[in-house]
């Protein structure tokens, strides 16, 4: 109890408490992508249950890897040796977690392109029933919450060495996910061009973790920089396309 008195009253503390939340928050970015794409797909009534018990159970797991913080910083030693090169398992989840997305993103690009039929993964599904795609986007959402929460919570103890901060942050973080999901999935669902810019950041992002599980980092800015300028353009293109059609019935 004294130690949470003090980090109260510590400047600092507050300072990496809000940095640590800005940073889990921009890396939730691409765990909302990803689950608003999955959800979408869900029947409606299912879909806002799919986001919450997915993003619920993600923030137990995070919360429980946390609880291991001293297994999870060991993860950054070599475990395995190939090609002459040492990979830590903290590497083997991140190529993992990679390949994943990478494989997720290019089928569901594949399906936007030459659509299948909806009834056969039960996105059309009536009744009662869980359909088979709930249990199925759940275990994908926690999937890959798990390869960013070993990333995210290595980064976050070299940014402080506080525990309950980086409990703090977590929980704030996924507060914040929980509220934005909804909005963003619909927002997606309104604008189906959104779904393929979507789909191409969640194709980069896992390019960059097969990278950086290799050992060459890419600087998260410029990824970042690189979604921002695209989702502006995709925002005046969508201004310019209701521009249109407004004045199309004048015309």
């Amino acid at each position: 109890m004294n130690n949470l008195l003090i980090l109260v009253q510590d400047p600092a503390a507050w300072a990496a408490l809000a940095t640590l939340i800005a940073m889990e928050v921009v890396l939730g970015i691409d765990n909302l992508l990803f689950i608003s794409i999955l959800t979408n797909k869900l029947p409606d009534a299912h879909r806002e249950s799919a986001r919450r018990i997915g993003i619920g159970l993600a923030l137990v797991m995070r919360l429980v890897l946390l609880a291991t913080v001293s297994t999870i910083v060991q993860m950054t030693e070599p475990a395995v040796t190939l090609l002459s090169r040492g990979f830590s398992w903290r590497d083997l989840i991140l190529i993992a977690g990679g390949l994943f997305l990478v494989w997720k993103s290019t089928k569901e690009i594949h399906h936007h392109i030459a659509p299948e039929d909806e009834g056969s993964n039960g996105a059309t599904h009536s009744g009662g029933k869980v359909p088979a795609g709930f249990v199925s986007a759940i275990g994908q959402i926690l999937v890959l919450d798990l390869v960013f929460s070993v990333d995210s919570i290595i980064t976050a103890v070299g940014m402080t060495e506080h525990i309950p901060i980086m409990f703090a942050s977590v929980i704030v973080a996924v507060g914040v996910m929980l509220f934005a999901a909804g909005p963003l999935a619909n927002f997606i669902n309104r604008n189906p061009t959104i779904i393929m810019l979507a789909l191409g950041f969640l194709l980069v992002i896992g390019m960059t973790l097969i990278a950086d599980g290799f050992g060459t980092h890419v600087p998260k800015g410029y990824i970042y920089g690189a979604m921002a300028f695209s989702a502006l353009v995709e925002g005046l293109n969508m201004l310019s396309r209701r521009a249109r059609a407004k004045r199309g019935p004048a015309q």
